[in-house]
């Protein structure tokens, strides 16, 4: 079968194969849902945000292996990428900073029971890190995302301006 002529090589140089689709559209939400497992239960035991940040930015690069560059690119945007960049650093400074207000004065930057999400300092303190955790968790997703779209560009760029 020539990938020229078939609906599945329209858009991309190659062609898909469908296998590979099929896998990789099935396995991307549980490598997600395993990096969210990991975000979450990082204080707990080993894991946390750097870590399931990297496992769900791994998801992406999956993505990538699977549909192409452009594909993936239109499924998880470059102002999205910025976005959660954004958001992740915010809630990491956030949560320190409502730390500080809320210790009333006692320079404690990352004391989270005084965090008041429930009557228990201990329960505050473990949402606290959970919170945390997840800033980081979106933080590492979309840096590296970014780092790897941005590699991947350049190197589809310098490859297409050989074939020139």
């Amino acid at each position: 079968m020539n990938p020229e002529n078939s609906e599945i090589g329209k858009g991309r140089a190659g062609g898909g194969d469908v296998i590979v689709e099929t896998v990789s559209r099935l396995m991307v939400p549980f490598i997600q849902l395993f990096a969210l497992y990991v975000i979450i239960h990082g204080a707990g035991g080993p894991g946390g945000g750097f870590q399931g940040g990297v496992i769900f930015a791994a998801s992406f690069v999956l993505l990538v292996i699977a549909f192409g560059i452009v594909d993936a690119g239109d499924r998880f945007p470059e102002a999205a990428n910025i976005a959660f960049i954004s958001l992740g650093v915010y809630i990491f400074a956030g949560v320190g900073l409502l730390c500080i207000i809320l210790s009333l004065g006692a320079a404690q930057y990352l004391n989270y029971g005084f965090i008041p999400l429930t009557t228990h300092f201990e329960e505050n303190r473990a949402l606290g890190i959970d919170l945390v955790e997840v800033g980081i968790g979106i933080t590492v997703m979309a840096v590296i995302t970014s780092i790897f779209f941005n590699l991947a560009w350049k190197r589809e760029s310098e490859e297409g301006g050989r074939e020139e």
